[in-house]
This record gives C-alpha cells, sequence and structure tokens, in this order.
C-alpha cells in the first residue's frame, strides 16, 4: 500500500451529488495521504466528463454497464492503494475531522476491520446505522405495512438497536453501507463485497464475514456524518409491497443472504 487512505464514490445517474462530495472532500484539506476513486457505475450523465474536467485529482472508473453496488464498490476497491479504504455514498456529507477519526481509530484497535460514523439525517436527529444479525422476519417487517403491527415495531425496535444510546461507540453486529472505513488487510483476508447482490444486504454480508474471520465492526459515535437519504419504504397490502421494485430486490437480496448464512453459527 502507498497511501493512508482511499476515498471510493460509487455514483449511478448522481452528477449533482458527487460534484457537491468532491467539493466538500476537497475543502477539507485532509492530513491523509489519500486518494479519490469516483466509479461511474454506466450512469451516462455526463459524470464522467465532469470529474475529468473539474476534478482531475481524481481517479475515474467507468464501468461498462450498472451491475450494482457491490461490483461497483468491488471495481474501486481492486484499484485502491490505501492501507484504509472509505466506502462513501454520494449523498453522505462529511463533517469536519470525521475521516480522521476513523483512521486514528482503526489504527489505534488493530482488530477492527470495519468501522462506521454515527450518521444524522439533515434535521440533527440520529439516522440508525448499525443493526444486530435479523431472522427470517426481515423483509415483512421492513418492507410491507406489518412494520407498523406492534410485533413490527417490537421487532424494528430490537432489530436497529434501539434499546441502547446511539451516542456511545460500541462493537456491533452490522453497520449500514453509506459510510464505512475498512481495513485492506481484513479485506485481503475476507474477500470483497459479494457481487451476487445487486443492492441491499451487500453490507450486512460483509460485515458478517467479517465477524466470521474475528474482525470487529465498530459503531463509533463521536464521529458524524450527515445523509440525505431516504429508506423507501413499501405501503399498503402484502401483495402490493412486492409490486414495488426496490421492494422486490430487497426481498431477492434476502433470499440470497438468508440462504447463504442459514447453516452457519457465529460465534463471538
Amino acid at each position: 500500500m502507498s497511501k493512508d487512505l482511499s476515498i471510493i464514490i460509487l455514483s449511478y445517474k448522481q452528477q449533482g451529488l458527487v460534484k457537491q462530495s468532491l467539493r466538500g472532500l476537497r475543502s477539507l484539506n485532509l492530513p491523509l495521504d489519500h486518494e479519490i476513486i469516483v466509479v461511474d457505475n454506466n450512469s451516462q450523465d455526463g459524470l464522467a466528463e465532469m470529474v475529468k474536467n473539474e476534478f482531475m485529482e481524481v481517479k475515474l472508473i467507468e464501468a461498462g454497464e450498472n451491475r450494482g453496488y457491490a461490483a461497483g464498490n468491488n471495481l474501486g476497491i481492486k484499484k485502491a492503494q490505501g492501507k484504509y479504504i472509505l466506502i462513501l455514498n454520494p449523498d453522505v456529507t462529511i463533517l469536519s475531522d470525521a475521516i480522521t477519526k476513523l483512521f486514528d481509530f482503526l489504527e489505534q484497535n488493530p482488530r477492527a476491520g470495519i468501522v462506521g460514523p454515527q450518521i444524522k439525517n439533515p434535521d440533527g436527529s440520529i439516522q440508525y446505522s448499525c443493526s444486530r444479525f435479523p431472522d427470517w422476519r426481515l423483509p415483512f417487517f421492513r418492507r410491507t405495512f406489518l412494520s407498523d403491527t406492534k410485533k413490527g415495531r417490537q421487532w424494528n425496535s430490537n432489530y436497529l438497536m434501539m434499546d441502547w444510546d446511539h451516542r456511545q461507540n460500541r462493537q456491533v453486529d452490522w453497520l449500514f453501507g453509506a459510510c464505512l472505513m475498512v481495513r485492506q488487510e481484513a479485506i485481503d483476508q475476507v474477500g470483497l463485497l459479494d457481487e451476487g447482490y445487486f443492492l441491499y444486504m451487500e453490507d450486512l454480508d460483509w460485515c458478517r464475514r467479517f465477524w466470521e474471520k474475528n474482525w470487529q465492526v465498530w459503531y463509533l459515535a463521536e464521529t458524524e456524518v450527515i445523509h440525505f437519504h431516504q429508506r423507501m419504504s413499501a405501503e399498503g397490502s402484502l401483495l402490493s409491497s412486492f409490486f414495488s421494485k426496490t421492494a422486490r430486490i430487497h426481498f431477492t437480496s434476502w433470499l440470497r443472504y438468508y440462504f447463504k448464512f442459514k447453516n452457519r453459527k457465529l460465534l463471538r
């Protein structure tokens, strides 16, 4: 590795957000030897031209087709030269010294394989971004009207770890993939993101495999970022829920995850 950090931004038709993200990163003047890699997942929205013209210091990877979140980020990871990899969604805004805090944490905790920040909504409220490993009920209580039932609310409260103060650092089962700093040494042992997922569950799958190889996953509450994402949930009947494209993708990814890990006991 020849650099401290590689920052990977994957985009599919998000030119405006990528431009804003790159401007924000440039303004941070990071005190780290780093590189920024933008992966264009065949957006065809002028992203590649914008990066080439306005951010010549950024490495650009143009994917021939959109094969999803895992495959796109893997393109960046394979080209990365950093000791650590920061996977950063275009709709995440980094606050002040968040990146250096994540970096310092990994430097000081050699068994930490993945660390993620406290993620906040634009209004300042906490966005629950770390969870317990789910059971078979996940797609039903997260993607259908069942989320509003008493059992659904109880399940989601446990799943999203609402029973503890998210302003405290702690090891967690898994972290949402909007902003993750990952140790390259651990990736070499665990492997890349599973490209069998197009969208959803690849972050859950990855964290699970990190734990299987005895690499810790940490939520670092003292580090904050803003995420402008709005989760798309299905409404209406159970049947109508699965006519939503995002819900269908989520359910397909869930089936892959469930059958992949159902007979693999995790002891930690």
